[in-house]
C-alpha cells in the first residue's frame, strides 16, 4: 500500500513534513493527531517508513458483495483495524484493546483524541478514555502531531480533490510514565489528554474549542434542521398570505361583477 497508495499521494500532493526526525525507528508509539479530513489516515503512513495502524468501523470490514471486500482489503492494507461501534461503552473498550495489542507488538498506533473529524477546521476538546489509557496501560510514548490543510484538499461535497500541499508537523514525544498505573483516575486522564492537546495546538496553529467535536456537530445539525424547518414554515406562510390575497381579490372582482350587472 506504501508503494500503490503512498508513492502516488506524496508525487500528487508532495506533503511537506516537519520533525520526522521524532518518530522511532523501532518500537512502540502513539501517534495522536488532530482530525481533519478523510485523508488524514493516508498522508501520515505516506510519510512514515513504518507502518501505522489505525481504528476504523467495522462497517468497512463486513460490507458483503465485490465492493465491500475491495474495501475490507484496501482497510486492511493501509493499516486499518475494526471496531464494532454498535454500543459506546463496547467501542471504546475494544478500541483500547486494540491499541493495547499494536504497542505490545512494538508498532505504531494512530489515534485521533478528538473522536472524529474537526467539522470546522478548529481543535476540539479531546476525549480522554482512550489515548490517555492506552499510554498508561502500555507505557508508550506520545508524539503530538498536527495535519495542516488536509481538509482544504476535499472539502464536504467536493468530488475531485484539489492539488495542493498538505503540512505535517511532528512534535517531541511525550513521556507519562509519572502516572504509570493510574489509567483509571479520571483526573489523570483527562490531564494526559490535555497536555497532549495543547502540543497538537501549538504545533498546528489553530483554534482551541473547550467542546467535544461530536457535541458542536450536534449543534450544527440541529442548527440546519431549525433552519431549513424556519425556511419551510416561511414558504408555508408566504404560500398563505398569497392563497389569502388571491381569494381576496378574487372575492372583490366578484362583488364589482355583481354591481355592474344589478339593476
Amino acid at each position: 500500500m506504501k508503494v500503490t497508495i503512498g508513492g502516488p499521494l506524496k508525487l500528487a500532493f508532495r506533503p511537506w513534513v516537519e520533525g520526522l526526525e521524532n518518530v522511532p525507528a523501532e518500537g512502540a508509539a502513539i501517534l495522536a493527531s488532530n482530525h481533519l479530513s478523510f485523508s488524514d489516515s493516508f498522508f501520515l503512513p505516506a510519510v512514515l517508513d513504518r507502518k501505522v495502524t489505525f481504528i476504523a468501523k467495522a462497517e468497512y470490514f463486513t460490507t458483503p458483495g465485490v465492493k465491500g471486500r475491495m474495501t475490507a482489503a484496501f482497510f486492511k492494507g493501509v493499516g486499518q483495524l475494526p471496531v464494532d461501534r454498535s454500543g459506546a461503552r463496547g467501542a471504546g473498550e475494544a478500541a483500547i484493546k486494540s491499541g493495547i495489542e499494536v504497542l505490545e507488538r512494538g508498532e505504531l498506533f494512530g489515534i485521533y483524541p478528538e473522536g472524529t473529524r474537526s467539522p470546522d477546521g478548529r481543535l476540539y476538546r479531546g476525549k480522554p478514555g482512550g489515548l490517555a489509557r492506552v499510554a498508561l496501560a502500555t507505557g508508550a510514548p506520545v508524539i503530538p502531531v498536527a495535519m495542516i490543510d488536509t481538509e482544504k484538499i476535499q472539502p464536504p461535497g467536493k468530488v475531485m480533490p484539489k492539488l495542493m500541499r498538505p503540512g505535517i508537523r511532528i512534535g517531541k514525544p511525550l513521556d507519562f510514565s509519572r502516572y504509570q498505573g493510574m489509567e483509571h483516575d479520571r483526573f489523570v486522564l483527562r490531564a494526559v489528554t490535555d497536555e497532549v492537546m495543547y502540543e497538537i495546538m501549538n504545533l498546528s496553529g489553530q483554534e482551541y474549542v473547550d467542546m467535544y467535536a461530536t457535541a458542536m456537530k450536534r449543534q450544527l445539525t440541529e442548527a440546519a434542521k431549525a433552519e431549513k424547518e424556519a425556511e419551510k414554515a416561511a414558504k408555508a406562510a408566504l404560500a398563505r398570505a398569497a392563497k389569502e390575497q388571491a381569494e381576496k381579490e378574487t372575492q372583490q372582482q366578484e362583488q364589482q361583477e355583481r354591481r355592474r350587472t344589478e339593476p
